[in-house]
């Protein structure tokens, strides 16, 4: 489904990306960890051209990304969603108007259509009550369910989710994190997972991989790297969990 091949990315003297290479198979959730400024949302961002990388290949659904012209990457974009920190809903739109936003830009259905695929995809985030609200109205939690209806609503095949369950509580974090499998296995859509949420990768990823020092260092299931006796892996998974209990 995604193929990325010596992908790399500098800030000035800064190397954030050194050549990585990395594939994601149909219907998978690939969890990405690593510290805060290893390059995590920067190749999330690279992977879909909303940052430019300075070399390197990717192939999305058999597509060179690199090689598309912007109408053509656009076409590509509509077949993906995307799920942010912030949800970055838009705040002067109640909910049904950021849900139709994506359905009047990138689809041809008919108002009773887009209707019927809003009230669908509140169900399925068990939001149907929250329709006419406002996103000030909402708590975090709701806005990541929104959010992730949003992403959802045009039916990708692919899913890129940056921190998706951070700021949230733990039992908001599990819920989303449940509501992520869910959605994977019913929509069967691939996904990558960018997380420092160790709870939330133990119940979407299907894999992980470990990026440092700008490349993927470690691969491997879930169990495998959080019960590594590698000293770094070791280190890392303690000072997570250490953290993230602190936060909740």
């Amino acid at each position: 489904m995604v193929i990325i091949e010596k992908l790399s990315k500098s800030f000035g003297s800064h190397l954030v990306l050194d050549e990585v290479s990395l594939k994601v198979e149909e219907a998978e959730n690939l969890v990405v960890f690593g510290r805060s400024g290893t390059g995590k949302s920067v190749l999330l961002k690279c992977i879909v051209r909303l940052m430019e990388p300075d070399g390197g290949n990717v192939s999305i659904f058999g597509k060179d990304v690199m090689g598309l012209g912007i109408d053509e990457l656009n076409e590509l974009r509509q077949q993906m969603g995307f799920l942010f920190q912030g949800a970055a809903l838009y705040d002067s739109m109640s909910v049904r108007g950021n849900l139709d936003f994506p359905l009047i830009r990138n689809s041809h259905l008919t108002p009773k259509e887009r209707e019927m695929r809003i009230k669908d995809v509140l169900e399925k985030v068990s939001l149907e009550e929250a329709i006419d609200k406002m996103p000030a109205d909402l708590s975090g939690g709701m806005k990541k369910r929104i959010g992730l209806a949003r992403a959802i609503i045009t039916e990708p095949k692919l899913m890129l989710y940056d921190e998706p369950t951070t700021g949230l509580d733990p039992i908001t974090a599990k819920e989303i994190s449940k509501l992520i499998l869910d959605l994977q296995k019913e929509l069967k859509m691939t996904s990558v997972i960018v997380t420092h949420d160790i709870l939330c990768a133990k119940i979407i990823a299907d894999r992980a991989v470990m990026l440092e020092d700008g490349k993927i260092q470690y691969t491997g299931d879930i169990t495998e790297l959080t019960t590594s006796k590698d000293p770094f892996l070791k280190n890392f998974f303690s000072d997570e969990l250490i953290e993230e209990i602190g936060r909740k």
